[in-house]
């Protein structure tokens, strides 16, 4: 089958994947009702077609948190990336920045930041969890400097991990010890192309970060019980001025879903926010990001950046995004998608796929910079 769209890719995932680690990358929390809204809501966002203007020249670029880009987004971060294909993370970082976008590296990616950062044409963008060991946030926060990380994403809406049913029924979860590992192999050996790319060729099977905290005999996957065992479920606000101490850069809270928080966020200095609801995966039934973005960027729009993700399923989606309020996107499962059925490859054609969508958009909408973009394009 021929790559048309985002959810090509998704298809091609899930023939590629094995059941596990594709259900970890396509599911939600509870009963699914929050990742559903996420791509309903958005595609029902109504866009006012214009006609007989001069659409002959369209510049897609835009800065972003003091970075010049080829067009208003980045590849947000995505755990486990780097089982979706050899090295995943390495491989997505540069066809990101090939594409004139930016990479962000999740905290819980398998592939470390110094690889990731090595294989990058340029310095990468890093995603922080904050543990119970202020230690560890320590060393993050020292390693993504040294390694000029432009801006750090500190995502607060985790203190606890969702309840995901999918992870239990694919046996990612629930399924302790020699079962557990009996059942995902028998899982892995049914995908036989993804078992000799990653399973043979794309060791160490770590996560490159957290690695050094967890017992040498333990799997990969046993960071699910680290994490829940370890995440910090008594952050507050005082506690982002213990980050920002250390931090000297470009500074986004990453979970954002209320007008409230937004404002709380914008009063402790943050540069930006991403308005996000961890792609349904964390609370179900609250408001999609279409949904609470207008309202937050009546708030807090002008005084600092901000990001949305979650439903982004094309370029489409992202002239929506920009005209609802948001100032640039972060995309998930649309490259964890495009990463795990080609590789890099898969992850370039998609950021193609988006620039002709969002051409063909902005285009039948009158626009031709991205700073046209706002609610004047909406029905």
């Amino acid at each position: 089958m021929r790559i048309a769209s985002a959810a090509d890719f998704r298809a091609a995932a899930r023939r590629r994947l094995p059941r596990f680690l594709f259900e970890y990358i396509d599911g939600g929390s509870y009963g699914e009702v929050t990742l559903r809204r996420n791509v309903s809501d958005l595609a029902e966002v109504a866009l006012r077609q214009r006609v007989l203007r001069d659409v002959s020249a369209l510049d897609l670029s835009a800065e972003l948190l003091g970075q010049k880009l080829a067009m208003p987004l980045a590849l947000g971060p995505v755990g486990l990336a780097g089982m979706y294909a050899r090295r995943g993370e390495v491989q997505a970082a540069r066809a990101a920045q090939a594409a004139g976008v930016q990479f962000t590296l999740s905290t819980v990616g398998c592939c470390p930041l110094r690889e990731v950062s090595a294989g990058a044409e340029r310095p990468i963008w890093f995603q922080l969890y904050v543990t119970r060991d202020r230690g560890f946030t320590r060393e993050m926060i020292a390693g993504a400097i040294e390694l000029d990380c432009p801006v750090l994403l500190f995502t607060v809406d985790l203190p606890v991990p969702g309840s995901r049913y999918r992870d239990v029924h694919s046996g990612l979860t629930a399924a302790p010890g020699l079962r557990g590992r009996t059942r995902r192999f028998m899982q892995a050996l049914g995908r036989p192309r993804w078992l000799w790319d990653v399973g043979v060729n794309g060791r160490p099977h770590a996560l490159g970060n957290v690695a050094h905290l967890l017992d040498r005999k333990a799997g990969m996957l046993d960071f699910l019980t680290w994490s829940a065992a370890n995440f910090d479920a008594t952050l507050t606000w005082k506690d982002i001025d213990f980050i920002r101490s250390l931090w000297p850069r470009k500074f986004v809270i990453k979970g954002i879903l209320d007008p409230d928080d937004a404002r709380e966020a914008a009063a402790t200095g943050a540069d930006g926010i991403t308005v996000s609801n961890h792609g349904g995966r964390q609370l179900d039934g609250v408001l999609s990001t279409a949904r609470a973005l207008p309202a937050i960027a009546e708030a807090v729009g002008g005084g600092m950046t901000i990001l949305a993700d979650g439903g982004i399923r094309s370029g489409l989606d992202v002239v929506r995004m920009l005209a609802l309020g948001a100032d640039g996107v972060l995309l998930g499962r649309a490259w964890a998608y495009a990463l795990a059925a080609q590789g890099g490859a898969g992850v370039t054609r998609l950021l193609e796929i988006f620039e002709a969508e969002m051409r063909v958009a902005m285009a039948l909408t009158g626009v031709t910079r991205i700073d046209q973009i706002d609610r004047s394009i909406l029905a």
